[in-house]
């Protein structure tokens, strides 16, 4: 006999269902929906109804369904995010007024980054950053961090994978990469130089919770405005000391 397939349950419908959303279609028709997660229009329908009335979906005047509050609501409260954001908010503000430029907070989550927070400059170079987003380690500041600090195992299945590139400086090489995460954890802080865009510049540096890195800090400048990364990088490592500190008082979650 063939191996056991799946239920198709209605929790698994529903959760296509609010996966099918995205950064670059916020915003879905019904149908859209269904051909997204491959839900029968009848069903979509169903279970659209119940998200919408739940608060996890919202209905726009035009018919069209998005994300609801309710879901940032329950996301706000996971554990990695509560107590890392109230002790890093002060430093990331004082970054940012210090610079004006991009700075951005991060953790791993299994072989991806999560954005947890962002504050973006006005005149700063564009990201695509926002929080909640996940993306690729290997070609952020904040990514090669986490991904220098994290466990053998870890780095070895990242390793061992197809490295994506997104412009020509990309790490695209297991034997660089391996080189590059050595030198973070030599220096302590990460330069991510064109790697994701030509025009932006990433310095970052590691978060502690105890002896282990729990996330990362970054700015993100224009590259041609700092051709010295090494000179941002104090600042960035202070702030990433001090949210260490204020993670490791008792009174911190």
């Amino acid at each position: 006999m063939g191996g056991a397939v799946a239920a198709d349950t209605v929790i698994s419908r529903a959760l296509r269902i609010l996966s099918a959303f995205t950064a670059a279609q916020p915003s879905l028709s019904l149908s859209q929906i269904s051909r997204c997660a491959t839900v029968p229009l009848s069903t979509t329908h169903r279970l659209v109804g119940e998200l919408t009335a739940w608060g996890a979906l919202e209905r726009e005047p035009a018919g069209t369904y998005r994300i609801g509050l309710r879901l940032w609501e329950i996301a706000a409260l996971a554990p990695r995010s509560i107590g890392l954001r109230d002790a890093a908010l002060p430093y990331l503000e004082d970054l940012y007024e210090a610079t004006h430029e991009n700075v951005q907070l991060a953790v791993l989550d299994g072989l991806e980054v999560v954005y947890v927070e962002r504050i973006r400059g006005r005149d700063a170079v564009p990201v695509y950053t926002r929080p909640g987003l996940r993306f690729t380690p290997h070609a952020t500041g904040v990514g090669l961090v986490l991904l220098a600090h994290a466990d053998p195992d870890v780095q070895e299945r990242y390793l061992a994978a197809r490295l994506r590139t997104f412009t020509t400086k990309t790490i695209a090489d297991q034997r660089r990469l391996r080189s590059v995460l050595a030198e973070i954890r030599r220096t302590g802080y990460a330069v991510s130089d064109g790697q994701v865009t030509l025009d932006a510049l990433s310095v970052a540096a590691p978060v502690y919770g105890g002896d282990a890195v729990v996330a990362a800090l970054s700015i993100v400048v224009h590259a041609d405005r700092f051709p010295a990364p090494s000179a941002l990088a104090p600042a960035v490592i202070a702030a990433a000391r001090g949210i260490s500190r204020g993670l490791a008082r008792p009174s911190a979650p």
